[in-house]
């Protein structure tokens, strides 16, 4: 806000700080408002971020406990992990395998002869073509680029090639040319040919076409025998083998067996389970305390008696006390899992009457969390719900966003209509400063005029 600065001339008074003064006062009450509506929309808007930051945990977490999938866990164990790990998805069955690892699935590769003058040896010109499996890529070597060095880098620079790397390997005796496919499996050998070339680059094709059982690799599939069933793969993964369960390869078994069990994994599930009851007890804790109030001191969280939040904490808890509609039996409720109210409100799992039930009736134990009504669906709804696009939050939001944007020119008017006051302020007290001064000037021409008769007489 622009000032003016001027001390009285006649009164001596400060104008610009006793101006200030009066527009301090006057505009007090309004800002002192205004300050406030701030501050509570801040602390709403905080309130709401953490809540809905609560909220989105537990979404998470039902999210994670929905399906049917997520909870049939299943775990493979090997005995001997050297030869291969298995992992298995929900859609493994229990049971136990004999798995013999006969041959890994290795990629293919080609060794050229010594070349005695290292990397920078002449080779030869002409245009080279190098075929992988059904992929076929050129380069065309000329007088400027017919080093050994000079060929790898072509190979490697080429825009087609994205199935051979060309690496060189020296020794006391030079260097050798080697290529690598870079997928395995027996439809992918490398082979070389050229066209154009004279009698060095032909050399360097017929070297690498030569293949050196000491030296070069070819290109081969995987072989594993699963409980007396042979099994090929192109990579050292094979899923194929056994329904929901992958074995990656590490070392040939030598006609040995190795044992594979398939079993359900309690311990991945009980897991899952403390995830939504770890993320409930949060959200469960945030309620609490944007929503207290302590008498001792009078402070009152920022929620206090909100709609919003009241209506979250009663419908969660329904959700978490309602037995699971269509489920029969021992099992319908988050209780009979070991998933229990404590006297403070949150949840406490069971770990022992957990796996007894996951023990007595997985399925039962998986219905209650991702039947049609099941508590992991119909948590995920809810909060889903409340979340959107269209909820409750982003309801709130919008409004306090529009406040905000309301106090804003609320705060502009303020500033100027105070500018008005101001300029009013400092006009009505020059003015009187300078009738002031006008009268002082007067009253000392009657004092000299007053004295000067006194001294005629």
């Amino acid at each position: 806000m622009a000032t003016i600065s001027s001390a009285g001339v006649g009164s001596g008074l400060d104008i610009n700080s006793l101006v200030s003064q009066l527009v301090a006062a006057e505009r007090a009450p309004k800002e002192g408002r205004l300050t406030r509506e701030d501050v509570r929309l801040t602390e709403e808007f905080s309130a709401l971020a953490v809540l809905k930051g609560a909220m989105s945990g537990l979404q998470g977490a039902a999210n994670a406990v929905r399906t049917p999938a997520a909870l049939a866990l299943s775990k493979a164990s090997v005995r001997d992990e050297q030869y291969f790990t298995a992992s298995a998805s929900a859609a493994a069955v229990a049971g136990s395998y004999d798995v013999e690892v006969e041959q890994l699935a290795t990629a293919a590769r080609l060794g050229s002869e010594v070349y005695v003058g290292g990397s920078g040896s002449v080779v030869g010109t002409g245009t080279l073509t190098i075929t992988v499996g059904t992929r076929a890529f050129s380069i065309d070597i000329t007088q400027d680029s017919d080093t050994l060095a000079q060929i790898r880098d072509a190979i490697n620079a080429e825009s087609d090639n994205s199935t051979v790397r060309a690496t060189l390997v020296g020794d006391a005796s030079g260097s050798y040319l080697v290529l690598t496919g870079t997928a395995t499996g027996a439809a992918n050998p490398i082979t070389v040919s050229a066209t154009g070339a004279d009698a060095g680059l032909q050399a360097l094709v017929d070297d690498l076409n030569a293949f050196d059982l000491d030296r070069d690799v070819a290109a081969q599939d995987a072989i594993v025998h699963v409980s007396g069933y042979e099994i090929r793969g192109a990579t050292n993964a094979i899923s194929g083998a056994i329904d929901g369960v992958t074995l990656n390869l590490k070392k040939a078994t030598a006609g040995e067996t190795v044992a594979l069990v398939v079993e359900r994994d309690d311990a991945a599930i009980q897991k899952k389970a403390e995830g939504f009851v770890n993320a409930y007890n949060a959200l469960a804790q945030q309620i609490k305390t944007l929503g207290r109030y302590d008498a001792a001191t009078r402070v009152a969280g920022p929620m206090l008696g909100d709609s919003l939040l009241r209506g979250l904490d009663t419908q969660l808890r329904r959700i978490l006390s309602d037995p699971v509609p269509g489920t029969t039996g021992n099992y319908r409720t988050l209780t009979s899992l070991g998933i229990s109210v404590t006297s403070t409100g949150s949840l406490q799992l069971d770990a022992a009457k957990f796996n007894e039930a996951l023990a007595a009736d997985p399925q039962a134990v998986n219905r209650v969390f991702t039947s049609e009504s099941g508590v992991g669906v119909r948590v995920a709804a809810y909060l889903d719900e409340r979340l959107s696009s269209n909820g409750e939050f982003a309801t709130r939001n919008a409004r306090i966003d529009g406040q905000r944007r309301r106090l804003e020119q609320e705060r502009e008017a303020l500033d100027a209509r105070m500018l008005v006051v101001q300029q009013r302020y400092l006009k009505q007290f020059t003015a009187m400063d300078g009738l002031l001064a006008q009268m002082q000037s007067t009253s000392s021409y009657l004092s000299q005029q007053l004295e000067g008769l006194a001294k005629a007489r």
